[in-house]
This record gives structure tokens, sequence and C-alpha cells, in this order.
């Protein structure tokens, strides 16, 4: 039987490199974010498919859901990878504080980093359930506590992401489903802040956190060797401390 993942944010950093893994491991893998992954890329050349969506606006969250929908080989899914998200900034790279965003910018980054994991995990969930298959959301470590370069509205939406993801995993566990998040801290992608090397001395492992480690740890909690894994919160920033 063909296993698949859904991998949404894909097209660099975490999300890229979850996909490349499942690809690797030979997996149906279709990836949907708002920038296209290049034709000459790994993951397209393994065969990947890739549904381009801006996933911040719900119109075409739920079409991109449709169209994966109407892509699977089976009525099929084996792994959901939550990943795309958000953190917005300044013009400058600084944080935005509680009062420093007007509303509609919220809402847009609740949109992306919230609503559309839920809008995923509601579409497919039969399909998923069909094989008691695996739901990844990623969250943040900013969601537990104040972090120097994390805004308000982005650490909000991860804590109640982290949140909605033990709701789901008390839900459908019944169905055989697993629903577990992981919390990234410093990881060399694109949306880090400038001066998060500055971290590194807080970090028992002194260095910054590469992409592929957060993916090994999400194919993981999709794999048969995490069965018994449900309702989890995997914090993956290299031990650092508050």
């Amino acid at each position: 039987m063909t296993r698949v993942a859904i991998i949404t944010g894909a097209s660099r950093g975490i999300g890229y490199a979850t996909a490349r893994r499942f690809a690797e491991a030979h997996w149906h893998v279709i990836t949907c974010s708002r920038t296209h992954i290049p034709k000459d890329d790994f993951v397209t050349l393994s065969g990947a498919k890739h549904i381009y969506a801006d996933l911040s606006d719900e119109v075409s969250a739920k079409a991109a859901i449709a169209k994966i929908l109407d892509l699977l080989p089976e009525k099929r899914i084996h792994a959901l990878v939550n990943n795309a998200g958000a953190s917005p900034k300044t013009l400058t790279g600084s944080k935005l504080g509680v009062f420093d965003l007007d509303m509609q910018s919220w809402q847009k980054t609740f949109q992306l980093n919230f609503f559309t994991p839920l809008l995923f995990m509601r579409g497919l969930m039969e399909e998923i359930s069909a094989c008691k298959g695996s739901v990844v959301n990623v969250t943040s470590i900013a969601s537990r506590q104040v972090h120097p370069f994390a805004g308000a509205a982005y650490a909000a939406t991860k804590a109640a992401l982290t949140t909605l993801t033990n709701y789901a995993a008390a839900e459908f566990g019944a169905r055989g489903v697993r629903v577990n998040s992981i919390s990234p801290g410093e990881i060399q992608t694109s949306i880090l802040s400038e001066g998060s090397e500055n971290l590194i001395a807080q970090i028992s492992l002194r260095r910054l956190g590469y992409p592929e480690e957060v993916a090994a740890a999400i194919y993981f909690l999709c794999s048969h060797e995490a069965s018994y894994i449900n309702g989890a919160d995997i914090p993956i920033h290299g031990g650092i401390s508050a």
C-alpha cells in the first residue's frame, strides 16, 4: 500500500526538509504552499505533487483541501503535517507586541497558524481515519514562554495550536488516529530573526538546529515506531534555557 503524506508550508525550511524526508522513504508526498517548489528540485523529481495555495485565506485553504482529495491515489492519508505558518515582524525584523499589530493582521496570522491546521484536520479526517493515520502540528517554543524574537500574535497562535492538538488527540484517538505536535526552537530557517545566534549561549548543545533534525522527529511521530505516542508535544530546541 502506498503511504501518503500531506505537508503544508513545504517550499522551504522545516516543511521542505520534511517533504524530502518522507520522499526519501518512498512515501507519496503532496505538498501545499504559496511558493512553488523548483521543478528541478529533489522533492519534485521524486514524484511529489505540489498545490499552490495561500493558506492564510480560508477560501484558498478549502480549495487546496479539495485539490488534495482529488490527487489521492486512494482515499487514504497516512500522515498530515501542518507546518505552514508565519511570524509577523516590523520592516527591520523586530517582533510585534500585543498592541503593535492591527486586528486584520492578527486575524490573518490566526487564519494561517491556527485555523488552517484546523480546516485541514476537519477536511481530511475521514481519509486519515481510514488508515489510522497520524497528524503532526508544528508549533513553537514561543507558545510556552515569552520569546525575545517571536511576536505576541505568533506565540498566541502556536499556543492555541498546542491546545487544539491535545483536544484532537483525545477526540480522534478512539479512531486510531494519533495527533501530536512539535515545538521547534532556534532552527536555521528563513523565519529565524537576526540576532538569534546570540541565544546559542543559552542552548545546551551550543548551536542552532537544522531543519533536517526537525524533519526526522516529524517522520518518527508518523511512523509505526511512535504507535503509542498520542497527544504529546515534543520540544526540539537543543536544551535551551529560559
